[in-house]
């Protein structure tokens, strides 16, 4: 472990609602400052940190006096939008003590599967870092529906760990890590102190959610490390209650979990591109294109297209089929549907003339492509 989170740069860390609450009884502002404590001190040492925090909703349900999570999506997000102002203002007051800033950013999947509100977010994120400020994300509750939310927040951590190339993401929950079996129903269960990310085993020793106060469990971290390893992140999942476990980590000292990404990197973005896009539009190709991208991993040029279905802006998801239908690829598109349909069969030489202005030579860069 040493020498893989020693090296790490970009860290993301998720704490859950019930270290965040203490157990549901509102915020633990003790704990929330010591956290702010270890960010500030690796923020001095040169690290970037964006904090992933649970706890609006818990937050909501003790000032609104409700015992029990509530079921209605409404109900839900009152509850986040009550709670989301006590748990901003606490985590401000707690960097501002090291002479931090704290920044909200409120997330929907729809903001991470829109490639125009993805790149904002990455850019946004990406400038507060530079600034030295610590951005606290939560998902959107307030405005979330069944269709559009993560689910949980370890999902979110994965995503936004993908999101800005983090190097790790660091899952702080109130158990130890990963055991063979829940240590709660079986005395003999042992800790998995290191293993690979996306092993099918590990998956079948996590349980479901452990706590009435949030909504993850063991297996929602399980595949959230399965997601980041996309990017080449490595995930540790380890007890928010060990002293100074950030720092400690960072170190090299092993404790938890540590889910190890594998070495290939290349595979996130386009791993990304073909999971978790909806396609806005068809590119028929022709032989000679489809060769070009299986065997010489060529770019997909103008000439070799032969139709365009579907209507779609520039920078969207497009599917690249065979002309009996096929899957070929997936992409993101240079020209929005009108341009594509101008250019095909063209050759890229004749763009300009065809458009009446330049632009990319090809309608999808290999970088931006993955074949299926």
């Amino acid at each position: 472990m040493k020498t893989v989170l020693t090296q790490c740069k970009r860290i993301v860390v998720k704490v859950g609602s019930s270290l965040v609450t203490n157990q549901g009884a509102g915020l633990d502002l003790d704990a929330l400052g010591d956290w702010a404590r270890q960010i500030a001190a690796l923020n001095t040492g040169g690290r970037e940190v964006v904090l992933v925090s649970s706890g609006a909703i818990a937050e909501g349900m003790q000032r609104l006096g409700w015992s029990t999570r509530p079921t209605s999506i409404h109900d839900l997000q009152a509850a986040a939008a009550v709670g989301q102002m006590g748990l901003v203002q606490a985590y401000e007051s707690c960097f501002r003590k090291h002479g931090l800033h704290a920044a909200q950013v409120l997330l929907t999947h729809a903001d991470l599967a829109n490639r125009e509100r993805y790149l904002n977010a990455r850019t946004t994120l990406t400038t507060l870092l530079s600034l030295r400020v610590i951005p606290i994300i939560n998902e959107n509750d307030t405005v979330v529906t069944d269709e559009i939310k993560f689910g949980d927040n370890d999902t979110l951590g994965a995503l936004v760990t993908n999101l800005i190339d983090a190097d790790v993401l660091i899952i702080l929950t109130d158990q130890s890590g990963l055991y063979t079996a829940d240590p709660r129903k079986d005395p003999g269960a042992t800790l998995v102190s290191e293993a690979q990310a996306g092993d099918i085993q590990l998956e079948s020793m996590a349980g479901g959610a452990g706590s009435q106060i949030g909504r993850g469990g063991m297996i929602t971290k399980i595949l959230a490390a399965k997601r980041a390893a996309r990017s080449g992140a490595h995930t540790v999942i380890a007890s928010g209650h060990e002293r100074d476990v950030l720092l400690r980590l960072m170190q090299g000292e092993a404790i938890g979990t540590l889910l190890a990404a594998p070495a290939l990197t290349l595979a996130a973005r386009k791993q990304w591109l073909a999971d978790h896009l909806q396609v806005a539009g068809k590119l028929v190709l022709d032989g000679g294109a489809i060769r070009a991208l299986r065997s010489e991993g060529k770019s997909l040029l103008p000439i070799g297209v032969k139709s365009v279905f579907g209507e779609f802006e520039r920078g969207a998801v497009v599917a690249c089929v065979g002309e009996d239908g096929s899957d070929i690829a997936r992409g993101l598109s240079n020209y929005n549907a009108d341009e594509a349909r101008r250019i095909a069969r063209h050759a890229s030489q004749e763009i300009e003339a065809l458009l009446g202005y330049g632009g990319d030579e090809e309608i999808i860069h290999r970088d931006n492509l993955v074949l299926l």
